[in-house]
């Protein structure tokens, strides 16, 4: 029961965490605002994405732990799995999204510079 708790505390604290928004970068001006709009965007969704998936394994986590202590081994491992594959979902879009900024900024460096 008490690791259930701890648990519980632990997910509301994360999700108190990834809640936040996070404060916007200093925008330069060779970049368009709406590129610069989208990819804070796409961070944003793939944060909370990650967030939500990883309260979601906590969550059932939790509800295994409480239901058979013998399941608790199988739930872990597959709470793991599915935190690693949320974090891997979002370093992925981010990614993509920062390659989505580079190449507009790219774009708009030549125009500037006439």
């Amino acid at each position: 029961m008490k690791k259930a708790i701890v648990t519980l505390i632990a997910g509301l604290f994360a999700t108190a965490a990834f809640a936040q928004t996070p404060a916007a970068p200093a925008a330069t001006p060779a970049v368009p605002a709406k590129v610069e709009a989208a990819h804070t965007k796409a961070v944003v969704k793939a944060d909370a994405k990650e967030a939500q998936a990883v309260v979601k394994a906590d969550a059932k986590e939790a509800k295994a732990v409480v239901a058979a202590k013998t399941e608790v081994a199988s739930a872990k491992t597959e709470a793991t799995a599915t935190k690693t594959k949320a974090h891997h979902k979002a370093k992925h879009t981010k990614a993509k999204a920062d390659a989505k900024l580079a190449s507009a900024t790219a774009e708009a460096a030549p125009a500037a510079a006439k």
